[in-house]
């Protein structure tokens, strides 16, 4: 089945919530004029630009072409490259990374590429999804695609690892883990459940056939409404966050 795909319009609309909550790990990197940052899952570069706003010289990287384009047109140095095979050796004083390495499957893979990196003394600064983060939504989504045969066709497309996990992986590498918390972050979401599943599950909806897909939603939809709908209507995702910051030596 195809992986995740991006629009920025969309994303823009519908999830731009995600860089609005990314204040906190830029707070943590504390990125300093001059400085050569690695931005790792840049997305359409509006956080990576506070970046070069604070005086840094900055480099986006992601997998989508169509995020890539985005960022460009923002001025940025956005390059298409896939975190887990980066190519980049000692050039950077910090890799950042918001929201993003929860796609990247092989934890190890994209660790070993920041490794490389970064120059001696550099740091590692990320906050991505953790242990728990969306777990009703996923599981009625999952559900929704069990009932119609499709859950083993459809992989899931993240990947929500402990702080013992991650720290274990960063510290195997060589790394040292400053420190690394799990923290749950309830989000208000902009529109309905049905409109986060079409922006953030497109690989699920695309393998349901056209006919269906609106029941699909429907029903998902419905089965988290007690969960995650207010008495006022309004939606929210139950997201666990992990942010992160290691160094190294």
């Amino acid at each position: 089945m195809p992986e995740q795909s991006w629009n920025p319009e969309d994303y823009d609309q519908n999830a731009r919530f995600v860089t609005d909550l990314g204040a906190g790990v830029v707070e943590l990197l504390n990125p300093q004029p001059g400085e050569r940052i690695l931005d790792l899952g840049c997305g359409d570069g509006v956080l990576t630009k506070k970046f070069v706003e604070f005086g840094c010289r900055v480099v986006g990287v992601d997998a989508s072409p169509e995020f890539i384009v985005a960022a460009r047109g923002l001025g940025l140095d956005a390059r298409l490259m896939d975190g887990q095979a980066l190519i980049f050796n000692e050039e950077f004083d910090a890799v950042f990374s918001n929201a993003a390495l929860h796609w990247m499957k092989d934890m190890e893979a994209v660790i070993d590429g920041v490794w490389r990196a970064l120059k001696p003394g550099g740091r590692f600064v990320a906050e991505m999804g953790g242990h728990g983060n969306i777990e009703k939504i996923e599981k009625a989504t999952r559900r929704a695609l069990r009932k119609r045969g499709l859950d083993k066709k459809v992989p899931e497309p993240n990947v929500y690892p402990s702080p013992e996990e991650y720290g274990a992986l960063l510290e195997k590498r060589g790394l040292r883990v400053n420190q690394i918390q799990l923290f749950p972050r309830p989000t208000p979401l902009p529109k309905d459940m049905k409109t986060w599943v079409k922006t953030f599950r497109k690989n699920y909806l695309d393998a349901v056939p056209l006919k269906d897909r609106e029941a699909f939603l429907e029903e998902i939809q419905e089965e988290i409404r007690p969960l995650l709908c207010g008495p006022d209507g309004r939606w929210s995702a139950d997201y666990v966050r992990l942010r992160f910051a290691a160094s190294k030596p």
